[in-house]
């Protein structure tokens, strides 16, 4: 493609972890999708609500990364004090890899009514200057939420219309949109997926993909294929086809990482054939030290690579 992602964020974010050994400029992420960079090929986050533990930003960060983790993802709007959150992150040494717009499922890029798509991109406004100010690089957005009675075409163009508003900013501060395959019966395949990514014509643009979230209705490792170097940053968590089956549709997300169907050496292989080098992060249900350091644990064995 025309578009390089991987320079952007390469570039954009070359000095990420030297802010904490040296203190360099806080940039988040210098080994995004870098195949032959220096350092770890993936580093871990977890979202801030999977800590169970800690009275302030700062103990919950300290458990983190004592459990393993190298970042965590907050959402936006969060509730937090920001400037609480930087003093924290500095202090303890863990990096912000970038936010959740978690408005997108109530404000929808695709909605009918104009006052409400104004509040989505209000939103997604917020969580970009948010994403900036914590020193992150990517803003997780759903793009649109199709049901019954809505036009998915309509969908498609709305989308891309209201978020395309957005991009200008999000270049201009370093910020990438990364939207995330969910369950809102839209980009229903990866080539669908690939395409609406490259409507936008900006390498600020890409995807946050959520292996587990496509175990239900496709193969991880096949999207991960076709959307190559657009793939901005992982979501992990696992899901059981037969538990499925026999106990209904959101219990397959019942089962720890690595005791699904998700398979990990074939992801690890596509990962591998697209370069990629960064961010994954668990999005699976959190608790205290020693539940913590399972997850990252588990994310150690199903992201172990070879030479790595």
């Amino acid at each position: 493609m025309a578009i390089d992602r991987r320079s952007f964020l390469l570039t954009a974010a070359a000095a990420g972890v030297a802010a904490h050994a040296g203190r360099v400029a806080a940039q988040p992420e210098q080994w995004r999708a870098n195949p032959k960079g220096s350092g770890p090929r993936i580093l871990k986050s977890l979202k801030y609500g999977m800590i169970g533990e800690g009275s302030n930003v700062r103990e919950k960060f300290e458990l983190a990364k004592a459990a393993g983790f190298d970042g965590v993802e907050l959402d936006s709007p969060s509730g937090l004090d920001l400037d609480e959150v930087i003093e924290a992150r500095d202090a303890v040494g863990v990096l912000i890899p970038g936010v959740v717009d978690s408005a997108h499922w109530g404000k929808p890029f695709n909605h009918p009514d104009e006052s409400v798509r104004a509040e989505g991109r209000a939103a997604l406004e917020t969580a970009i200057r948010d994403c900036k100010k914590v020193g992150g690089s990517t803003v997780l957005v759903v793009p649109a939420v199709v049901r019954k009675g809505m036009s998915y075409a309509d969908a498609y163009k709305l989308s891309i219309r209201e978020i395309g508003k957005l991009v200008p900013l999000a270049e201009k501060l370093g910020v990438a949109i990364a939207f995330e395959n969910v369950w809102n019966n839209f980009l229903l395949s990866p080539l669908e997926a690939a395409r609406y990514v490259d409507e936008f014509e900006s390498p600020n643009v890409g995807w946050y993909f959520d292996v587990g979230n496509i175990v239900n209705y496709g193969w991880p490792e096949q999207w991960i294929d076709a959307l190559g170097d657009r793939v901005l940053k992982l979501d992990v968590k696992e899901f059981s086809r037969s538990k499925r089956d026999n106990e209904g549709l959101w219990k397959g997300f019942g089962v720890e990482i690595g005791e699904g169907d998700c398979d990990w050496p074939a992801v690890r292989e596509s990962l591998t054939r697209i370069g990629y080098r960064g961010w994954a992060s668990a999005e699976v249900g959190g608790g205290g030290a020693e539940r913590l350091a399972d997850i990252a644990r588990r994310m150690d064995q199903v992201l172990a690579f070879e030479g790595a």
